[in-house]
């Protein structure tokens, strides 16, 4: 991919999610990702939470009709070359992001690539959505997307599937692109057969392509979900076809969590400073 130019318009992507007051995940991690991929990061709010590095103690969603006044008011003025998903709060959101996305050309079958990852559950694995937000995603954003990228947590609330190794990530592929969308990455964090690598598994209806990758002795990944979508979707807006963009966001996630940082008494966040030029310590005459 061409190195951006001064003056010359990125790609923009569009993070459709909730915020994270303490800078981990959600939004924050889509932004910080986003600009480390060299894209134009644009964002409509689902809601807010009150969270830091130990958890969430406040939700407060935003009305459907605001979070898809601010998908149209974007994607009409400045445009799209990609758009994902994150935390949705709740059924009626998903289905305005759905109506949204189908007017502004956003999905499978439209000019704007469609990422949708499944927030569902927390990383300790709890269950954040209702069984009607589950059956929304299942039943209208599922079919409208150009990739939907699991953890396994998320695989066992949306399809009922517990995954403990590869035949059952495997399995867990088919089961959920039977449901529409058209490429799924199956993430293997959560997989504790593999204690010294990380393996995430592409499947498009014919062919598996295993991702493998470092497994680090962190507790620091806060956000790692989040990060790896917005750098697929940062690829996809450059130009890069499906199985080149999960390859580009899947390094961009190895250094993230190589370089996780401790925050506050929890969990920290997965780094994207690895990907930016120091350039406070650089000669100012270069």
């Amino acid at each position: 991919m061409p190195e951006p130019t001064v003056g010359t318009t990125p790609p923009r992507v569009m993070t459709i999610a909730g915020t994270d007051s303490g800078g981990g995940a959600g939004i924050a991690a889509d932004l910080r990702t986003f600009a480390a991929c060299g894209v134009h990061g644009c964002l409509a709010v689902c809601a807010v939470t009150v969270q830091n590095s130990l958890g969430v103690t406040g939700v407060h969603t935003i009305p459907p009709e605001t979070v898809a006044a601010q998908i149209a008011s974007v994607a009409g003025d400045i445009g799209l070359q990609a758009a994902k998903t994150g935390m949705l709060a709740g059924a009626e959101i998903i289905e305005a992001v759905a109506e949204a996305c189908d007017a502004a050309g956003i999905g499978a079958d439209r000019p704007t690539p469609f990422v949708v990852d499944p927030v569902a559950a927390s990383m300790h694995g709890d269950k954040l959505l209702a069984d009607s937000a589950l059956d929304a995603f299942r039943d209208l954003l599922f079919p409208r997307a150009t990739l939907v990228t699991p953890n396994l947590d998320e695989v066992r609330l949306l399809l009922g599937i517990d995954v403990h190794d590869r035949d059952g990530q495997y399995e867990a592929a088919k089961v959920l692109h039977a449901l529409g969308p058209r490429y799924v990455l199956i993430k293997g964090g959560h997989l504790a057969e593999d204690t010294e690598v990380c393996v995430d598994l592409l499947y498009d209806g014919h062919t598996v392509v295993e991702l493998p990758g470092p497994r680090f002795a962190t507790g620091h990944t806060h956000g790692g979900g989040d990060s790896l979508a917005s750098a697929i979707s940062s690829g996809l807006a450059r130009g890069l076809a499906m199985p080149e963009a999960v390859a580009f966001g899947k390094r961009y996630i190895v250094e993230a969590v190589r370089h996780a940082y401790p925050l506050g008494q929890g969990h920290g966040p997965v780094s994207p400073l690895w990907a930016i030029r120091p350039w406070w310590d650089a000669d100012p005459s270069e």
